[in-house]
């Protein structure tokens, strides 16, 4: 299984604490040692950076850590390969043009028979099941609306979509438009939510603790979604499989597909 990072923010944050507890997880106290990526939001595109190879000792990952790229939306994957061989176009997090927006998908888990799933305008470049699912899911919403939907009414688009695909296996995913980050859980996912007043934090796989009082403002409010917990002295909220989030500007609201109401 791979592990999935993401962030929601109402101000732009940088996110080097929690991508570099996961980037050490990508092959020295974790086993997903088959690539990683990362893409920051900036308006309605992001940058993007992907290696297929262990994060643990990328020396470009070493490089992000150490680059403050603040960030409204922030999509990260660490990869253990099980369907598509360890190469560049297999390494998440996958993108896509659609309505003008750059979209960011990342998944972890196996979905049984999802390349029988008919794909409209949107073809994968590599041969995993997680990029078929994305180009499915944007090929299914840009054949039912001609434009950038209202972001309540793309949010129970993308919940029903992801309700179809939690019923082939394991679907925990990121996904973004630029203005929402959301996440379902098929498995395994959990969240936490920083605002004022603000503590301390240290991450469970590398000796570093901040004190985001030192480092926010009153009016700031920043959710993380992972995998895994990455810190040892905050409250995660795990996921039930099935849940969906919406996360925008820090803001979580949960949602459940139609087909598990």
């Amino acid at each position: 299984m791979c592990e999935l990072l993401g962030m929601s923010a109402n101000v732009p944050t940088d996110i080097r604490f929690s991508f570099a507890g996961l980037a050490r997880r990508g092959g020295e106290t974790g086993p997903h040692a088959d690539g990683w990526g990362i893409s920051f939001y900036d308006g309605r595109t992001c940058r993007s950076f992907h290696e297929p190879e262990p994060s643990s000792r990328s020396q470009l990952a070493r490089l992000l850590r150490d680059m403050p790229i603040k960030s409204r939306i922030v999509v990260a994957h660490v990869r253990k390969a099980n369907r598509g061989r360890v190469s560049l176009e297999n390494t998440h997090p996958f993108a896509r043009e659609l309505w003008g927006r750059r979209w960011t998908f990342a998944h972890n888990g196996q979905l049984k028979g999802v390349k029988r799933l008919p794909l409209g305008g949107f073809m994968p470049i590599g041969s995993t099941d997680s990029e078929h699912a994305f180009c499915w899911m944007l090929g299914r919403l840009q054949a039912r609306y001609k434009a950038l939907p209202r972001p309540e009414t793309l949010d129970r688009a993308v919940a029903d979509l992801a309700g179809e695909l939690h019923a082939l296996g394991v679907f925990n995913m990121l996904l973004t438009d630029s203005r929402t980050l959301y996440a379902h859980c098929g498995k395994r996912l959990c969240y936490l939510t920083r605002c004022a007043p603000f503590g301390k934090a240290t991450l469970i796989d590398e000796d570093w603790q901040v004190d985001f009082a030192q480092e926010t403002t009153e009016h700031d409010v920043v959710t993380v979604i992972a995998t895994q917990a990455l810190t040892r002295d905050e409250c995660w909220t795990d996921l039930a499989r099935g849940d969906v989030l919406t996360l925008r500007d820090g803001a979580v609201r949960l949602l459940r597909p139609a087909n598990l109401a």
